[in-house]
């Protein structure tokens, strides 16, 4: 009963773990939270300051979870995806095994990576899913249990896939939203074997992973998708609710708190950024002449490093068609976060949404609840904070020391941790405003959520494996 959210399960599957040496089971952790409240984890760390241990580790940016005395995450290597175990206690390699991928899913090479969606274990399996073959079950020896193969992911503008399993009474549930074929999918955790999947309409792309709420009424999956929020019976896997008018192509997980559902995403497109059009492309390019951009041309413009994923049909230029037609996509979504109540069925829009606020909005960070604050980084990683019962902010757009950020921020005791993609690590109060208690360097870009098990907070950068505690 242990995956992508709902903290309160945590003790039905791991009974008598400390909260101190609880795991972190999934990406954000217990139930998808990132929070381990309890947990003594240093608020100064750095290089020089409480670590335990450094190990390279393979290139990947998929975020560790920790289960028993393993820290566990996936990697891309010379062309070859694996699931990598390491030891909790000094960083040495356990094991790893590579994943049966016939062919390796588009991605965008300068932002992602093809092993970017988090492990989820229930304590006893771990389940890995890659965009390229699917989902792959192990024991915590590393031996294959089961597999259930899925084709190789088609995402928008060829980013790749980056939602990550959860794990809920005894199912896996995947969120595959792809420019084809989107789905959610269930499979026993025993077996691998299908329990029921929905196809997801009008879905393009989403980053998301899928969120478990526990309502009154019965466990429910919600997932993010194009221009909306989705209630899935986690029984049957049948539509319940949603939320409309959401990002068009939303990369943030939903969390749920004190009984409460929240949301917050922005992308670019929406309400509060506008796109520049095709005319101003050419110009910016000097291409006007010959009216379509090309590769050369791009390098002129905001897009010098996204041209290839700009280019549907490949064929070496964007023309006005193509252009026109993802800004009307992009445009069509809404940048918000939000509260909602449970207890709805259809469009609960307007019945059961508490709160509303265009505050402060994360393009890829998830938000976090937090002593019942929602704490969110946007795209220049400045932190906002905001109550969670009126959804008043606390403070909005407070610069912490962090650059572009896609790491989700996580918390203990009484602080926030946070990374950026350049290599900062930052540590600042929880509550009325971001007093900064830490701030270090790392050796390279942090894309991936730090995990927080035993008193240690586990950190992975492009290069390293870091575990800080208390000396």
């Amino acid at each position: 009963m242990r995956v992508h959210f709902c903290a309160g399960v945590v003790v039905l599957v791991f009974g008598s773990a400390n909260a101190a040496d609880a795991p972190w089971p999934q990406f954000r952790g217990p139930g998808g939270s990132g929070v381990a409240e309890d947990a003594k984890v240093p608020a100064q760390i750095g290089p020089e300051k409480n670590l335990a241990w450094k190990v390279a580790v393979p290139p990947g940016m998929s975020s560790p979870v920790v289960v028993g005395e393993q820290i566990v995450f996936t990697a891309f290597e010379n062309n070859k995806l694996y699931t990598l175990a390491y030891s909790k206690a000094e960083g040495k390699e356990l094991w790893r095994k590579e994943a049966p991928a016939k062919k390796i899913e588009p991605y965008l090479k300068s932002e992602g990576s093809p092993a970017a969606s988090t492990p989820a274990t229930d304590g006893e399996k771990i389940v890995s899913y890659f965009g390229s073959c699917g989902l792959i079950c192990y024991d915590l020896a590393g031996n294959e249990l089961w597999k259930y193969e899925l084709p190789v992911a088609e995402t928008n503008n060829d980013f790749g896939t980056g939602s990550s399993p959860v794990i809920a009474d005894g199912k896996v549930v995947l969120l595959r939203d792809q420019l084809r074929d989107a789905q959610l999918i269930c499979v026993d955790m025993k077996d691998g074997s299908r329990v029921w999947e929905t196809k997801r309409e009008g879905v393009k792309t989403s980053w998301g992973s899928a969120c478990i709420w526990e309502t009154p009424h019965g466990k429910q999956v919600v997932v993010p998708g194009s221009n909306r929020v989705n209630g899935y019976d986690l029984k049957t896997g049948k539509e319940l609710w949603k939320v409309s008018g959401t990002p068009a192509v939303p990369c943030t997980t939903p969390v749920v708190a004190d009984g409460k559902l929240f949301f917050a995403g922005w992308a670019p497109g929406g309400n509060d950024f506008k796109m520049p059009t095709f005319d101003e492309m050419l110009k910016a390019s000097g291409e006007e002449k010959l009216g379509h951009l090309t590769k050369a041309g791009a390098e002129k413009t905001f897009l010098k490093d996204f041209f290839d994923s700009n280019d549907p049909n490949k064929d070496g230029k964007i023309t006005r068609e193509e252009w026109e037609s993802q800004l009307k996509f992009l445009a069509s979504g809404k940048n918000i976060a939000f509260a909602v109540s449970p207890g709805g069925t259809g469009d609960i829009t307007k019945s059961h949404v508490a709160w509303t606020t265009t505050k402060g909005l994360p393009y890829v960070p998830s938000p976090l609840i937090y002593r019942g604050v929602m704490y969110t980084m946007d795209n220049g990683g400045r932190l906002t904070a905001i109550d969670t019962k009126s959804g008043k902010e606390i403070y909005e757009k407070e610069a912490v020391g962090i650059g572009s950020v896609y790491a989700s921020p996580v918390a203990a005791n009484g602080h926030l941790y946070l990374c950026g993609l350049d290599k900062a690590v930052v540590v600042v109060k929880a509550g009325e405003s971001p007093d900064k208690v830490c701030s270090a360097k790392l050796d390279d870009r942090i894309a991936a959520t730090p995990a927080i098990s035993g008193g240690a907070i586990y950190i992975r950068s492009a290069k390293s494996l870091y575990a800080f505690r208390e000396r």
